[in-house]
C-alpha cells in the first residue's frame, strides 16, 4: 500500500516557464494576513494608517536577506566552497531566527525615523507575527521538509491526523514526525494567548517579550525532533541555543524595564513617542 502513496504536488500552477510553488503562496498568504491584522490593530492603538504598510516595504526584504545570511553562515563549510550558491534562496535554506533578527533591527530604525515607539510597534505586531509563522509552516508541509525523525504509520494514525497529512509524511519509503504541524499548532495557540493578553493591558514591550518566550519554548522542543537542524557543534542545535537565550533575554528585559521605570506606559495607551517607552 505504501508504494502507491504519492506526495502532494508542491507546484500550484505554471505561467509559461515560471513555476509557482505552494510554498510561496502559503508564505505570502501568511504575510498578507499578518499585515492586515497588524494594520487593523495599529489603527485601534493610534498609529498612522500607513505605518505597517511602510514598515513591510523594508522589513520583508531585509528579513529574508538576514534569514539567508544566518543560514549560510551556519552552513559555511558547504557555501565557502560554493559561493555562487549563497544568494540562491530559491533553492531553499532560510532560518526564522535570522528573519527575526532582521525584522527587529528594521523596526528599531524605522521607529526611530518615524518617532514611533519600538515597543509599541513590536507589541502590536506580535500576535500577527506568530500567526504568520503558524501559516508559513504549511509551506514546509507542501515541500515535505522541516520534519522530524522516523515513526510508524500507526503512530500517526493514533494522533488522529487527516489522511492527507499522514500520506504527505511518507517520504522515500519512511513516515516521519510532522514537526511542521506541532509548531503550527503551538503558534496558533500562542496567537490566541497573545490576543487574550492584549486585554490584560500589559506594560509596553511585554506583549512582544511574551511572544519571544512562547515561541522559543515551543521551538526548543520541536527543534529537538527535527532532522535538518543547523548545528552549533556536532551535538548542539543552534535553534535550541538561540531559543534558550531569547527566553532568558526576554525575562531580563521585562525585569530591567520595570525596575528602571521604562515600562510605565501600557499596551492600550495612545502615545506613540519615545523609543524607551
Amino acid at each position: 500500500m505504501n508504494e502507491t502513496i504519492k506526495p502532494l504536488n508542491p507546484i500550484a500552477f505554471t505561467l509559461g516557464p515560471i513555476q509557482v510553488h505552494w510554498y510561496g503562496i502559503i508564505i505570502g498568504s501568511g504575510l498578507a494576513l499578518a499585515l492586515y491584522l497588524a494594520i487593523r490593530e495599529g489603527n485601534k492603538r493610534g498609529l498612522p494608517k500607513e505605518t505597517f504598510a511602510d514598515l513591510m516595504i523594508w522589513a520583508i526584504p531585509i528579513s529574508i536577506i538576514c534569514a539567508r545570511i544566518y543560514y549560510v553562515l551556519f552552513e559555511w563549510g558547504y557555501y565557502s566552497k560554493h559561493l555562487s550558491e549563497a544568494p540562491k534562496i530559491w533553492q531553499g535554506g532560510i532560518a526564522i531566527h535570522g528573519a527575526i533578527i532582521g525584522g527587529v533591527l528594521t523596526v528599531f530604525f524605522f521607529g526611530r525615523s518615524k518617532g514611533i515607539s519600538f515597543w509599541k510597534i513590536t507589541d502590536i505586531a506580535a500576535p500577527s507575527l506568530i500567526l504568520g509563522q503558524a501559516i508559513g509552516r504549511w509551506g514546509n508541509f507542501m515541500n515535505q521538509e522541516a520534519h522530524g525523525g522516523p515513526v510508524s504509520r500507526a503512530f500517526l494514525e493514533n494522533l488522529h491526523l487527516p489522511k492527507f497529512i499522514i500520506d504527505q509524511m511518507y517520504i522515500q519509503g519512511t513516515y516521519y514526525h510532522p514537526t511542521f504541524l506541532y509548531e503550527s499548532i503551538w503558534d496558533i495557540t500562542g496567537f490566541i494567548l497573545l490576543v487574550l493578553l492584549r486585554r490584560v493591558n500589559l506594560r509596553r514591550g511585554e506583549l512582544f517579550m511574551s511572544y519571544l518566550i512562547w515561541y522559543s519554548i515551543g521551538r526548543f522542543f520541536v527543534e529537538g525532533m527535527r532532522t535538518d537542524s543547523l548545528m552549533l557543534t556536532s551535538t548542539l542545535r543552534m535553534a535550541q541555543m538561540i531559543s534558550i537565550a531569547l527566553v532568558v533575554l526576554a525575562i531580563v528585559i521585562i525585569i530591567y524595564r520595570r525596575k528602571a521605570g521604562l515600562a510605565d506606559l501600557r499596551y492600550q495607551d495612545k502615545s506613540n513617542q519615545g523609543l524607551s517607552h
